[in-house]
C-alpha cells in the first residue's frame, strides 16, 4: 500500500535572509517566515501526520503551521547536513565547498551521503507505519537532495551546486 509523502522546507529564517548557512544550529524564523509557516498549515491541512527535523527552525515551522491540529513528530534523522566548523558561516563560503563533502564529512560534521543514509532509514520507518496515509515532512535543503537521490535517482553531484528552487512542496508516492 502506498504512502503519499509531501516534502516542504522549513520556513524562511533570519539566517536565510542574512546569508548564513545555519547547518545544525537551531535557527529562528523571520517575520516573513512565520507568515509563510501559517500559510503552510492552510495549504497542507489534509495530511495525516507531520514529521519535522528537530532543529528549531523546522519545529517552529511545524508548530506555527499545525499547532494542536495535527500530530507533529520530531525526528533527528531529518536534520540539515552538519557542516561542522562551518555551521553558521556565510552561505557563499559553504556553497563553494559543498561538492567536496558529498562523501567526505565536513570538518567536525558529516557528509551529504550521511544525510542520504539517515533519510533512507526514515523512509523505511514511514513505509512501515503510514500505509495509505499522507505524511508531511518539514526539513532542510540537504533532505530534499537526499529524497531526490533516493526516490528519483538524481545524483547528489547534480544537486549540491544547483540553485535551490523553492516551491510549495514536492510530492512522492512511496510504494
Amino acid at each position: 500500500m502506498p504512502v503519499r509523502l509531501i516534502y516542504e522546507t522549513h520556513s524562511i529564517t533570519v539566517d536565510n535572509e542574512t546569508g548564513i548557512a545555519t547547518g545544525w544550529l537551531p535557527g529562528e524564523l523571520s517575520r516573513t517566515g512565520r507568515g509563510l509557516a501559517a500559510e503552510l498549515g492552510v495549504r497542507r491541512r489534509d495530511v495525516d501526520v507531520v514529521y519535522a527535523s528537530d532543529l528549531r527552525r523546522a519545529v517552529e515551522t511545524a508548530e506555527i503551521a499545525f499547532g494542536d491540529t495535527k500530530e507533529i513528530r520530531l525526528d533527528q534523522r531529518l536534520r540539515e547536513c552538519d557542516y561542522g566548523i562551518y555551521n553558521g558561516r556565510p552561505v557563499s563560503e559553504v556553497a563553494m565547498l559543498r561538492a567536496r563533502h558529498i562523501d567526505t564529512p565536513w570538518p567536525g560534521g558529516q557528509s551529504y551521503q550521511h544525510v542520504v543514509a539517515e533519510t533512507a532509514a526514515f523512509l523505511e520507518d514511514v513505509m512501515k507505519e503510514w500505509q495509505e496515509c499522507t505524511v508531511l515532512v518539514i526539513a532542510h535543503s540537504a533532505n530534499r537532495w537526499a529524497l531526490r537521490n533516493l526516490l528519483e535517482g538524481v545524483p547528489l553531484e547534480d544537486q549540491v551546486d544547483a540553485p535551490f528552487d523553492w516551491r510549495p512542496g514536492w510530492e512522492h508516492i512511496l510504494a
